[in-house]
């Protein structure tokens, strides 16, 4: 007979004891950046701080890839960021930096990562493969951890050249086409986790994969960082374009889950496919989910608006273009929800809503002027 008491290892979970220790390191980051730079932030910046350790908690909590991601960025991000020691030019001549560590560099990586994801999860798919399916999924990952990287140094970065200088990188279509590529591959890949099917990556990666193309072909000499305007000196900033292409990655996966509804009555793809059904209902999903942050979004724009021009509303091209978005995505879902349309109709809604919000997106910027013309590459 054991004389000894038995311990029990049934409460003791690496998971919970990880993602405690994970939230325990987000406080105290905070607390650091709060005694760190109290003098030069003021209650706006407290509240965004606040709030975002309660969303990163949250969204980590719910869904543990995050932890790791994030890990390894914030990781990656302060080598990078004691290499530079202070000095903007180290990032021209010290080789990690060169090569893999500066804003510059990551996001080249982000690029690269991204294609060689596409073609990876079009290889699986054509072939049905479910180790090459794996595969993508992996180096897409990569992926998302070099484009997170590239961010935030390029964050710091900006405060290298002054203080007066210094913002957060969503400040033309060069970062935020970075941050676009970025959440749109970061919520498919949540997506993935949440059904445990990788069957549709090459049709969520090829959207992201285009969006690559632009930003090499076209950021050509965007990627110095430029002072920002006076009427982008504001804290509204922070939110309103994270939420907006939160809103933007939503509506592009809709699409491809749309266009994927449409090739599944083909034979071939359809043993390559879920259920019309299934894609039927996740194109519902990022629809809906798109919906709401764009509305968040479009809400703290005017906000925004109203503090640098003096009124909420002002038929400027993007706020127009931005209405048309709004107004075709709510008729989307009115017609879903009320009507129980379903099918080919939204399949091909799905479709024509990411042409308008392409162009309310990039062509707006590229080929109309207005008080969002500083948008442009």
């Amino acid at each position: 007979m054991n004389m000894y008491p038995t311990i029990s290892t049934r409460s003791y979970d690496p998971r919970k004891v990880l993602s405690a220790t994970y939230i325990v390191a987000l406080v105290l980051g905070c607390l650091y950046v709060l005694m760190r730079f109290w003098s030069n932030i003021d209650v706006y910046d407290i509240a965004i701080l606040v709030i975002s350790l309660l969303g990163m908690s949250a969204m980590a909590l719910m869904w543990p890839s995050l932890q790791p991601l994030t890990v390894a960025s914030a990781v990656l991000s302060l080598i990078a960021i004691s290499i530079y020691s202070g000095s903007l030019e180290r990032g021209d001549h010290a080789f990690v930096l060169k090569y893999f560590l500066s804003s510059q560099s990551s996001i080249m990586w982000m690029g690269l990562l991204y294609w060689s994801a596409t073609v990876l999860y079009l290889f699986g798919w054509l072939r049905q493969s479910s180790s090459g399916l794996l595969y993508g999924s992996r180096v897409a990952w990569v992926g998302t951890t070099a484009g997170l990287t590239g961010l935030l140094v390029r964050w710091y970065e900006s405060y290298l050249l002054g203080a007066e200088v210094g913002h957060i990188p969503v400040s033309n279509l060069y970062e935020v086409f970075v941050l676009f590529s970025f959440l749109t591959t970061l919520l498919y890949l949540h997506i993935e986790w949440q059904t445990k099917d990788r069957k549709l990556g090459g049709f969520a990666m090829l959207v992201v994969s285009a969006a690559v193309v632009f930003l090499f072909k076209y950021g050509q000499g965007a990627h110095e960082i430029q002072p920002l305007i006076p009427a982008l000196k504001s804290y509204w900033m922070k939110v309103h374009v994270p939420a907006n292409f939160i809103g933007y990655g939503a509506f592009s996966l809709a699409a491809m889950f749309g266009g994927a509804w449409l090739l599944a009555g083909n034979p071939f793809f359809a043993t390559r496919l879920p259920s019309r059904q299934w894609l039927d209902e996740l194109s519902y999903k990022s629809v809906a989910l798109g919906f709401v942050f764009f509305t968040i979004a479009t809400i703290l724009g005017a906000l925004w608006a109203a503090e640098a021009w003096g009124g909420y509303w002002s038929w400027d091209p993007k706020e127009t273009w931005a209405l048309v978005v709004w107004l075709n995505y709510a008729a989307w879902l009115h017609a879903r929800l009320v009507k129980n349309i379903r099918g080919a109709l939204l399949a091909w809604w799905s479709l024509l809503g990411f042409c308008i919000t392409l162009f309310a997106f990039v062509g707006v910027n590229m080929f109309l002027s207005g008080l969002h013309s500083y948008g442009a590459l």
